[in-house]
């Protein structure tokens, strides 16, 4: 897959020959109802025989509109929403940078410009994908733009238990720590990515020891609570309970770590760039009474760790 980046008024030698079918979306999280427009996008390349290309944008459009860049956190990485979009078939992937200047292009010239400058012979998106002001660049327009140089393929709603899979219903399961909901919705088990550090070492002290993670501040992490997970450690997935949580049985406004007790696992792994995968919540983050009921409750959790596994003994689901 070739991935190339625009940024506005983009060089017209950055665009390969040849022509493409084009999906067009934002696609944070690359959800069921994305892999639907990319899926399609595939169909129809493949009956025309010419590559699949994605327009797509390296961070989120709101950005550009109002004041969302304090605290946004996507579903996916860009890194990340590259490999997912490979493993959907891609062959091209524009990244491109959304700014002030390119908000402000008129629907036709971006049509003229990202989409028949992209060599689209098709282009297929969403029936809510907008490429400028809703009322005036939605997808019910896009054919008048087109003016007949490219097909336009509209992909209908995908619902899951008769409400929309979107990216904003999936960042609310998330927020609730509905990893399970979010996961159906993906249509894979919801991954970030951290850096194993030194935590207090009071885990090893219980006989829990713990990999305490540190991620990326614009990845979307679940509400605090105790969870089971996967975590990738090199080629490999490991199972485990991770807790996100102020442990406030050791004191009150403690800042919110990400501590993950691996099962069955003595290695050294300070320094590690890992995957997490978030498999299942299991309770809320509660406040003990001392060191022997959190032992005890931590008991617990490791038998209902190892349930849920048993239960997902396939470890966790890819796209």
């Amino acid at each position: 897959m070739k991935v190339i980046y625009l940024r506005h008024p983009y060089q017209t030698e950055q665009i390969p020959e040849g022509p493409v079918v084009l999906a067009m979306g934002f696609f944070d999280g690359v959800h069921v109802g994305h892999q639907a427009v990319i899926k399609r996008a595939r169909q129809m390349a493949d009956e025309r025989g010419v590559k699949l290309a994605i327009l797509t944008y390296t961070h989120q459009p709101s950005l550009v509109y109002k004041n969302t860049a304090e605290g946004f956190r996507y579903l996916s990485s860009f890194d990340r929403k590259l490999a997912l979009l490979e493993a959907l078939g891609a062959d091209i992937v524009y990244g491109i940078s959304f700014t002030s200047q390119l908000s402000a292009l008129h629907p036709q010239k971006f049509v003229d410009q990202y989409m028949v400058g992209l060599h689209a012979v098709a282009v297929v998106a969403g029936f809510d994908h907008t490429y400028g002001k809703e009322d005036v660049a939605n997808m019910a327009l896009l054919s008048d733009y087109a003016a007949g140089r490219f097909d336009v393929e509209t992909v209908s709603e995908v619902a899951m238990d008769n409400e929309k899979a979107s990216s904003t219903r999936i960042r609310a399961a998330i927020d609730d720590g509905d990893v399970s909901l979010a996961n159906r919705l993906l249509g894979y088990t919801y991954q970030t990515t951290g850096i194993v550090v030194h935590g207090e070492a009071r885990g090893r002290t219980l006989g829990y020891p713990t990999a305490n993670i540190s991620g990326p501040s614009t990845e979307r992490l679940p509400a605090i609570g105790i969870y089971a997970v996967w975590v990738k450690i090199g080629p490999t997935w490991y199972q485990g309970m991770a807790s996100i949580g102020r442990n406030e049985t050791f004191g009150d406004n403690r800042p919110v770590t990400i501590e993950i007790n691996l099962l069955d696992f003595s290695q050294e792994i300070y320094g590690e760039e890992v995957q997490v995968a978030w498999g299942g919540y299991l309770r809320g983050q509660v406040k003990f009474t001392g060191a022997d009921a959190l032992v005890e409750q931590l008991d617990q959790d490791v038998e209902a760790t190892r349930a849920f596994m048993k239960d997902h003994a396939d470890g966790p689901r890819m796209l």
